[in-house]
């Protein structure tokens, strides 16, 4: 790695220890302007302009309570957040987080990650992240309807189709975005469908948002194949997680030819060595998620295949490509050797900053291993939710199969625009600095633009 420019080093320096107690919001800083020396020299009206000092500023942070009766009367209270980082492209876009880990550290890793991701799509969207420490697993879906309604409560007076247009993100799905988008109607009087996107696409959404992050996370992989001048046919691909996104990817690899041998869980991982590729397999991941449990085990228990208890995927053997597709920091260090081990060369991050600093340093400096970054692989998700925000202001419906089309074209983009930075900078094909090259570059450019008051 070339030797971080001096105004870099300071600026991450001044973020660690003003924001010592957000360790994710400090690492995310870390890993993004790390790759931004070879922009940054060539710009000095960056510093002049302060601009990474004002962009690890959120533009505003919300911050509210959110009380909610259970089905036995009593009352509980969870904390709501909506960090809304920068609009200098356009309206915050990101989504809400449901997860009892959820903090206001976490959701600043995310918006300010949000931002250039959002950049990356080349749509005018800008970048935010929100939720609450709710936790949906095992609650009624009374008890989450009056969550919803609650939340909606603390934050609608802060969003809107040309300010904020939250979406869905872990434990937050259709069902929730539904609920919370009839509380919103009820507060303003108002059918503004272009509030929050992720919605059924009855009333507004967008035909294609479930597939939207697995399936754009598939078309990059593609890309990065082709690159190399390989193919997806026939690959044998580890991943972690068995949510909405892990079921987006397993169908699309099934598709093409490829095959998704692991699932995980918090309770462990499964091994299926003849993949998740039958329809009655890729249903039933769609049954775990909306049973509440939160178990691999139970794809085990009815297609008889290998539990590991309390194990992560990352030490399996006869693996062609690492995605993991379920929360932060599930690589560390030891995972990431592991991984190398295995002589995995495919290591593309689906889930928002999966991988730990520390292991994608080492994970960076394998000479025969590429690595795809999260924030262009699941761009995908919020590039169809900005299409859904377009749909909406225009009152009209894409169909599945337009919106693939423009899924596919973007992610498309995202990775060649990518693979050029770098190459303009001289870093080779270095994926994950040419994604925060060309997102930050985007970003900056366009404050510089429009003044020193943003």
């Amino acid at each position: 790695m070339s030797k971080l420019n001096p105004y870099i080093e300071r600026v991450i320096a001044e973020v660690k220890a003003k924001n010592s107690h957000e360790p994710e919001f400090c690492q995310t800083v870390e890993e993004v302007f790390s790759s931004l020396s070879p922009l940054v020299d060539a710009h000095p009206e960056y510093e002049k302009n302060a601009i990474l000092e004002r962009m690890v500023e959120p533009e505003r942070v919300i911050m509210f309570r959110v009380p909610w009766e259970d089905d036995k009367g009593n009352m509980h209270v969870n904390r709501g957040y909506r960090v809304q980082f920068s609009s200098v492209i356009g309206p915050y876009k990101g989504g809400l987080r449901f997860a009892p880990n959820v903090n206001l550290s976490i959701i600043k890793f995310l918006g300010f990650e949000q931002t250039f991701k959002d950049s990356l799509t080349t749509l005018p969207i800008g970048g935010a992240k929100g939720g609450s420490d709710f936790d949906p697993n095992g609650k009624s879906d009374a008890e989450i309807q009056r969550f919803c309604r609650s939340f909606m409560e603390g934050l609608f007076r802060f969003i809107g189709p040309d300010v904020d247009c939250p979406a869905g993100d872990l434990g937050v799905g259709g069902r929730e975005i539904g609920y919370m988008f009839g509380a919103w109607r009820r507060l303003t009087s108002s059918y503004a469908n272009g509030a929050l996107s992720g919605k059924d696409p009855l009333f507004g959404g967008s035909a294609f948002r479930p597939e939207a992050t697995g399936f754009g996370a598939v078309y990059y992989l593609e890309e990065v194949l082709k690159h190399e001048k390989d193919e997806i046919k026939g690959k044998r691909v580890a991943l972690a997680g068995f949510g909405n996104v892990a079921w987006g990817v397993a169908t699309k690899l099934a598709e093409l030819g490829a095959k998704a041998v692991t699932l995980s869980g918090p309770d462990g991982y499964v091994y299926d060595p003849d993949g998740v590729t039958t329809k009655e397999k890729i249903d039933f991941m769609l049954e775990m998620r909306a049973s509440g449990r939160n178990k691999v085990q139970d794809y085990a228990d009815k297609f008889g295949v290998q539990f590991f208890a309390g194990q992560k995927p990352w030490g399996q053997k006869d693996v062609d490509i690492v995605m993991p597709c379920a929360t932060q920091n599930d690589v560390d260090l030891d995972e990431a050797k592991k991984i190398v081990a295995n002589g995995i060369k495919y290591y593309i991050e689906v889930a928002n900053m999966p991988t730990t600093n520390e292991a994608l340093k080492y994970l960076l400096e394998q000479k025969n291993m590429i690595v795809a970054p999260s924030k262009a692989v699941n761009a995908g998700g919020v590039s169809v939710s900005a299409l859904e925000m377009s749909q909406n202001s225009e009152r009209l419906f894409w169909d599945g199969e337009e919106v693939d089309k423009w899924l596919h074209k973007i992610m498309k983009g995202i990775h060649d625009g990518s693979a050029a930075a770098a190459e303009r900078y001289g870093l080779g094909y270095d994926l994950v600095a040419g994604a925060n090259l060309v997102g930050f570059e985007k970003v900056a450019d366009a404050m510089i633009k429009q003044g020193r008051a943003l």
